[in-house]
């Protein structure tokens, strides 16, 4: 792949993701697993995997990869017994709420032109391999522009996030070790970049201070962490495995994106902004 296309995957990834995320911090949460008569775990796992159907709980762990198999069968259950179709639904409700306040400043007119842009680009995309991705390219696309993006976005992400496990699954790590590599202090604490937060890790994710620990400790055998489980960093041998996986993402990402590309991630800019702006996102402060 050209470096262009793969510097495109980059910011395709970096410029979406915002007005993806709205779906997981989204106010109405509280409410729907409420009504649902789930918790929130639920809820993320029934939403996120809806377009799976009622696969073995064993199939979801694999797709969602860093998550604890304990939260998922948990979860799975739960939504299983709620309704997918009920989840998804819900979920599309509250998104609908949300996006008509968010974007009520952006011409509708525009916003359906950039969802039919994502649209034809996640048709092209290849699924073989990855399989939450060719889950949710299946899915039906709803008839509002803005929910539509939503989708299409959705499929995108989950066709990149596939491409990143086959990259964790190259290098040898588990969905654990994997938090443990990303969650990590970096060598130069002047580089930013997006993590979670080792204690919001293992709690969404499900998994232990001894799990954690023990995973740090695999790490640190293997040279690449060092330093205490709530404040571990990269060594160099670590960090150059952690860019040489994100670089290795991008590269397969790369496919996704031809020539048009660069002009549709620029029109969804305005969008992700107005998500910003609204301050829904944790770490956003409304304007």
């Amino acid at each position: 792949m050209s470096d262009t296309a793969v510097a495109l995957a980059r910011r395709a990834y970096e410029t979406t993701e915002p007005y993806h995320v709205v779906a997981y911090f989204n106010p109405g949460i509280r409410d729907a697993v409420r009504d649902l008569g789930i918790d929130q775990h639920a809820f993320y796992v029934g939403a996120r995997a809806a377009p799976m159907g009622e696969a073995h709980a064993s199939v979801v762990t694999a797709a969602f990869y860093n998550f604890s198999p304990t939260v998922i069968e948990n979860g799975w259950s739960q939504a299983l017994n709620a309704g997918l179709a009920e989840i998804d639904d819900r979920r599309y409700a509250m998104l609908a709420e949300q996006y008509g306040t968010i974007l009520a400043g952006i011409d509708p007119t525009e916003v359906e032109r950039i969802a039919e842009g994502f649209g034809r680009l996640v048709d092209g995309l290849p699924l073989s391999g990855r399989a939450l991705a060719a889950a949710w390219a299946s899915s039906p696309v709803p008839d509002a522009p803005a929910l539509a993006l939503w989708r299409h976005l959705s499929v995108l992400r989950e066709w990149r996030g596939d491409n990143h496990l086959a990259e964790l699954v190259r290098h040898g790590l588990t969905g654990l070790e994997a938090g443990v590599l990303h969650e990590a202090d970096l060598p130069d604490p002047t580089v930013r970049r997006r993590v979670m937060g080792r204690r919001f890790f293992r709690i969404t994710r499900g998994w232990s201070e001894e799990q954690w620990g023990e995973a740090v400790a695999s790490m640190t055998a293997r040279g690449l962490v060092e330093g205490e489980p709530e404040e571990h960093r990269l060594t160099g041998e670590g960090m150059s495995l952690y860019l040489d996986i994100e670089a290795g993402t991008d590269a397969v990402s790369a496919a996704a994106f031809g020539d048009d590309a660069a002009g549709l991630i620029d029109r969804v800019r305005p969008l992700t902004k107005a998500v910003i702006d609204a301050g829904v996102i944790p770490g956003t402060g409304k304007k």
